[in-house]
């Protein structure tokens, strides 16, 4: 569009410019796109009927707004699944400790890390304090596994249930495995369900229609999907992974 805009005196060009920016934008605007491509990143690791045991939990950040004014106390976002799962997980018995993994990003949060909100929610949900270890240095995820590898070979740990959106959980699982570690995938944050997925595909003419229609919330959906599949084909570039 803006390209258009440069093309005042080239009508047919600008014209074909634009239809251009439309037909992207609808692309990756319809409910379609949206959960083909979601479902090609959540469902490659889905959990098992029997979760099994493990020495740790490790939970990446992302879940959790921090404290600050007029909130009244650490809040989850839409990612927030991870924090209610990991606890519900240490309930279920699943490993005695959790490593919350996520450090602040100046400018992107002024206030406490992730790893530190993270603990102050698993405390009101009955996680005692004493279970939890905090890495909260990291700035992205291929530091969300070097850092915490750091401090599970510290207590001797090499057997992990990793806790993170199920859309992340590629990349996430790659990097961890690449530091050598027994990762045990333990997804949550599903945006595709198979109940989602047959209502999209057995859906009558005129609610295909409606599929086909953009929506904010699809384009959000590609855009975080299309971040994961750059994100794995950066870090295979940087041999991260």
């Amino acid at each position: 569009m803006l390209l258009a805009l440069f093309l005042p005196r080239r009508p047919s060009l600008q014209r074909l410019v634009l239809i251009l920016a439309i037909v992207l934008i609808w692309i990756g605007s319809n409910r379609w796109v949206a959960f083909a491509l979601a479902r090609s990143l959540e469902w490659r690791y889905r959990p098992s009927k029997e979760i099994p045991s493990a020495e740790a939990i490790v939970v990446l950040g992302g879940g959790t707004d921090s404290l600050q004014y007029p909130r009244s106390t650490v809040e989850v976002n839409s990612a927030g699944d991870r924090v209610l799962y990991a606890a519900w997980l240490y309930r279920q018995g699943k490993a005695d400790h959790i490593l919350l993994s996520g450090g602040r990003i100046g400018w992107l949060n002024p206030g406490t890390s992730p790893a530190e909100e993270m603990a102050s929610i698993l405390e009101l949900l009955g996680v005692p304090h004493e279970a939890m270890w905090l890495e909260t240095t990291s700035l992205n995820t291929y530091e969300n596994a070097a850092n915490s590898h750091k401090i599970l070979a510290a207590h001797h740990v090499n057997r992990i249930l990793l806790v993170t959106s199920a859309l992340h959980m590629p990349r996430s699982l790659a990097l961890f495995k690449h530091q050598g570690l027994e990762v045990i995938p333990a997804p949550t944050d599903f945006q595709v369900t198979y109940d989602n997925w047959q209502q999209l595909t057995n859906a009558s003419f005129a609610s295909q229609i409606m599929n086909l229609f953009p929506s904010v919330d699809n384009l959000s959906s590609v855009t975080q999907s299309l971040k994961e599949y750059i994100g794995l084909f950066v870090y295979r570039l940087r041999g991260w992974i």
